[in-house]
């Protein structure tokens, strides 16, 4: 398989005060198209930092990230967030959705940064809600909707502009274990059968389960990467 992710020698460094206190040090990553990876580790290990490094949210200190080719660490805010709009699909563990716009118009919301006319808007987020099994809610607005049903919208919003990378925050931190597994099954599924690229941060081990690989974070090093048993 072709490389889509490819890290070097990574660093990240925050100023916190007085001093600086570096998160990351010296990473050295690949990640292989199709792949979906889970990212462990204890807290403040580091895991939703490279998360957001990869998926173009925050920039290194040090090092080079390149993604489908492209060396995102070089470019400017400006150029990044136009890259992010066009390659990554982020899910995060609090759904984020607008509680006045039903389901299809929040999954409509990426495709505002398009030229998609409005009837090309509608239809893909039908086709978003569909593979996502909410068929039947596109008129339902958040509050009318459970957690595990909140988060296939935000999921279906993540993967309606056809993203090269789906970035995962802890996307089943806030559910249920029947809704956490239903999420996770799901997007197994994106990987498995639509062939989406995951990258996925969780402290669960069951969540870890469904990726092909585990890499494991302690003190902003990689320190293990292993594949998942089939």
């Amino acid at each position: 398989m072709a490389t889509l992710v490819s890290i070097r020698n990574l660093t990240k460094t925050y100023q916190r005060g007085p001093e600086k206190v570096e998160v990351l040090h010296g990473i050295d990553l690949d990640i292989a198209e199709g792949d979906f990876v889970a990212l462990m580790g204890p807290s403040g290990s580091g895991k939703t930092t490279l998360l957001n490094l990869i998926g173009g949210l925050d920039t290194p200190t040090s090092g080079s990230i390149e993604v489908a080719g492209q060396r995102i660490d070089q470019l400017g805010s400006g150029q990044l967030s136009h890259w992010r709009s066009q390659n990554v699909g982020y899910v995060f563990q609090f759904y984020n959705l607008m509680p006045a716009l039903t389901a299809q118009k929040n999954v409509e919301l990426p495709l505002l940064l398009t030229r998609l006319g409005t009837a090309q808007r509608k239809r893909n987020a039908q086709i978003a809600l569909q593979l996502v099994g909410l068929s039947e809610r596109v008129s339902h607005k958040p509050n009318e909707l459970s957690g595990g049903q909140q988060q296939r919208v935000a999921i279906a919003r993540a993967i309606v502009s056809d993203p090269t990378l789906l970035i995962c925050d802890e996307p089943t931190g806030d559910l249920d274990r029947q809704s956490a597994e239903e999420i996770l099954g799901l997007l197994q599924a994106l990987n498995r059968e639509h062939g989406k690229t995951i990258v996925m941060v969780t402290h669960d081990p069951k969540a870890a389960g469904y990726a092909t690989h585990t890499l494991h974070l302690d003190k902003g090093t990689l320190v293990e990467q292993a594949p998942q048993a089939a």
